[in-house]
């Protein structure tokens, strides 16, 4: 069955029916979120075919979590996807840290030297990142998953209101409950570095 890609086909529908092996609802599933989810992947890696590479690895990974049945968050798959595609870019960027580069320093001599020096400014971001993240995995369920899909998918909140099943000003509030929440974790843990 071919889906029209403007038609509204919740995401657990679209599971459904490719997991019972029906190929172009994965096809629509993946057309309909994969530009939320590559501009979240290019935000933290900052490199097209870095992200390129990292969102084929996600679907990947989706396709192989999905056929284990490892999808249990009904309606939910956005947020989801999302966490997948943060996990693989936090690997990514650790192993670039310890990648080698290879320069010429004359014809005869080739210099190996690793990537953690020439590449302290990603390194630096992706420990943010990382810090953030746990902060972030704090947060009760519906605050996190709001701040996913508004900080790293990029979602307006009338598409957060969607995803989440609510009405705009739900949205708005569970984020500004959200940030109060995060805000305070932070200075918790700013407390305990300035004992």
């Amino acid at each position: 069955m071919n889906y029209p890609t403007n038609a509204i086909i919740p995401d657990d529908q679209l599971i459904h029916y490719f997991l019972n092996n029906d190929a172009p609802a994965l096809e629509t599933l993946v057309y309909l979120n994969k530009d939320k989810i590559y501009k979240s992947i290019f935000s933290m890696v900052q490199d097209k075919y870095q992200a390129d590479e990292i969102i084929q690895n996600v679907f990947i990974r989706i396709i192989d979590l999905l056929m284990a049945g490892k999808f249990v968050e009904e309606g939910k798959f956005l947020p989801w996807a999302m966490h997948i595609s943060h996990e693989l870019c936090i690997n990514h960027l650790r192993m670039i840290k310890y990648a080698p580069v290879i320069t010429k320093s004359s014809p005869q001599h080739q210099i190996i030297k690793y990537a953690q020096t020439e590449s302290r400014l990603p390194i630096i971001n992706h420990e943010q990142h990382e810090e953030i993240r746990v902060m972030i995995e704090m947060l009760p369920e519906k605050e996190r998953e709001i701040i996913v899909l508004s900080h790293y998918a990029n979602l307006s909140f009338k598409e957060i209101a969607e995803v989440m099943k609510c009405n705009i000003s739900s949205a708005l509030s569970q984020m500004r409950y959200a940030l109060t929440n995060l805000h305070n974790i932070i200075k918790k843990k700013q407390g305990v570095f300035n004992i």
